[in-house]
């Protein structure tokens, strides 16, 4: 038996026979017998196709595991456009008379290894994204066939390097995991293996010898087994099938309801930064949208997104929840996330600057901008609009008559309006101590815990240097969330809590006693969540 190591990409354990892909060795003449002028013109004719088949697996992609990990193809439809990139390629076939594939193959190779060089981790990474655009261009130019790089069953795939363009390609059916020599954790190919929960290591030393053998991808000890020893291997079958069985009990709780054992119904909702997330919420059968993080909308486009363009959006989101609640936060840009249309100045600390409700009030034509979408996509479903970094009830007033304003210009134009509850999040020690006075004016908080501890502690959570410092279990901070609660019930107001500490189990049963209404996570947190809750029993003394 053999054993290497490697960095896992993903948790997790595949058991199957390896086969080793090698990329189709094509011969490229450095000379053409056509003139530049004809070889020009093959290459701007493959950079089309090229640009073509990246929107099919943009689409692709977008359908399978959402807009953010499709990005990476829209990307490298940019690239094929960059002036550096085809000058270059243009230059080779002017100056050398060659053929469009080789020059093609150089650039890529020329641009792949300036990025290579690069200190910064995630610039370094970007070598294999033009790797995988020149690849395509030569395979498109030399009528090379693309590659399928799985047999008739289902193996462990291993490879020098995979470019993110064969990796969504691969068969899923027929993919265990893969290898590769190669690649980087931040590589746009490992952020899909982590979406697509495909169990996989980088950087392992293998060697021909491997084809075909049995192996066991262990992604928990970042290691690949290869020959694995009778017992090893049914040690490891034994803990894929534990493994297979705890999610398979998890699938078992869909559409069951989320009651403890004492009788304590508690709503779970799932937290989204886009539209396409809205899929794994359904997939996992959340209750509703306890939180829409609009700014992703702002932060995915290089200038101010349109009325029209957020409509479209917020609507399909609330058509795609069909009738279960969505709550919209308004524009949550500042501190760590900057878009630079904004033109934002710079600040010594922007965690406590310029940034969400403040902005909004400051840019009323932003903000009415969004209101108004919001409140013609609550026509569609049920829809509730949330404000966030809180710190006066002046705020508060001055966020819902915009909101009311919007919404008699919209009548006034004819256009359907629905019902809309309005909330604020509850992140900051300013908004839990009037509490009492912000649960008047509005239907729901939200307790952001994440910058809720951050602001309690005086801790900013960015920084790495202060981990050991960071605790998000502080007697201070759950005060602040027992306070929020209790004041918001003073009033009717319904508490729910979508920071981290939603999904952190340990705190289930605290919070729940608390008396937390909600609880909104991410899509892959709800159904553990609720297997929780419903293990709960909340009529019996927490120290039992």
């Amino acid at each position: 038996m053999q054993v290497a190591t490697g960095k896992s990409i993903l948790g997790g354990i595949a058991i199957g026979p390896m086969r080793i892909y090698r990329k189709e060795d094509t011969h490229l003449s450095a000379s053409s017998t056509r003139t530049p002028e004809e070889e020009l013109a093959r290459f701007d004719a493959a950079r089309e196709k090229a640009k073509e088949q990246l929107g099919v697996l943009y689409e692709k992609v977008l359908g399978e595991v959402g807009a953010e990990n499709a990005a990476i193809f829209e990307i490298h439809q940019i690239m094929l456009d960059d002036d550096d990139y085809t000058d270059e390629a243009r230059d080779i076939i002017r100056r050398q008379g060659a053929t469009a594939e080789y020059a093609a193959n150089a650039t890529g190779e020329d641009f792949a290894a300036t990025f290579a060089a690069m200190e910064d981790g995630y610039m370094k990474a970007r070598a294999a994204d033009v790797k995988d655009i020149s690849h395509r261009l030569v395979t498109i130019l030399t009528g090379a066939a693309e590659g399928r790089h799985l047999g008739d069953e289902p193996a462990i795939l291993v490879a020098e390097d995979l470019t993110p363009s064969e990796t969504v390609q691969l068969d899923k059916s027929r993919l265990l995991g893969f290898v590769t020599r190669h690649g980087s954790t931040n590589s746009h190919t490992a952020i899909l293996a982590r979406t697509m929960n495909i169990p996989a290591l980088i950087g392992v030393d293998f060697d021909d010898s491997w084809d075909g053998k049995l192996a066991i991808i262990d992604g928990f000890n970042q290691c690949v087994y290869v020959d694995p020893a009778s017992e090893l291997l049914n040690a490891m079958e034994e803990k894929r099938q534990a493994d297979r069985k705890q999610e398979s009990l998890l699938q078992n709780l869909k559409r069951k309801p989320n009651v403890t054992l004492d009788g304590r119904e508690v709503k779970v909702y799932a937290n989204v930064g886009n539209a396409s997330d809205v899929g794994l919420a359904l997939q996992n059968d959340a209750g509703g949208i306890g939180l829409f993080r609009s700014e992703f909308i702002y932060l995915e486009n290089e200038d101010y997104p349109s009325e029209e363009k957020q409509f479209e959006v917020y609507k399909r989101v609330v058509q795609t929840m069909a009738g279960k609640r969505v709550i919209i936060r308004t524009l949550d840009i500042g501190a760590d996330k900057q878009a630079g249309y904004f033109q934002l100045d710079k600040e010594e600390n922007p965690a406590l600057g310029f940034r969400a409700i403040r902005i909004c009030l400051a840019r009323k034509d932003i903000f009415k901008q969004q209101l108004r979408a919001i409140l013609r996509a609550s026509a569609c479903g049920t829809v509730s609009v949330m404000f966030p970094m809180i710190i006066s009830v002046r705020e508060v007033r001055d966020a819902k008559e915009i909101l009311e304003e919007c919404r008699k210009e919209l009548q006034a134009e004819g256009i359907a309006v629905g019902q809309v509850e309005t909330g604020i999040m509850i992140e900051t020690p300013a908004a839990v101590m009037i509490a009492d006075e912000l649960a008047e004016e509005v239907e729901f908080f939200s307790i952001g815990t994440n910058d809720l501890t951050q602001y309690t502690l005086a801790i900013d959570r960015q920084n790495p240097k202060l981990d050991n410092f960071y605790n998000p279990y502080h007697p201070a901070v759950l005060r602040m969330i027992r306070m929020a609660v209790e004041a918001g019930h003073r009033h009717n107001c319904r508490v729910g809590i979508c920071g981290e500490l939603g999904a952190d189990q340990k705190l289930t049963e605290t919070l729940l006693r608390m008396g937390v209404d909600e609880l909104s996570v991410s899509p892959p947190s709800l159904l553990p969540l609720r297997k929780c809750i419903r293990s709960l029993d909340l009529s019996k003394s927490q120290d039992n």
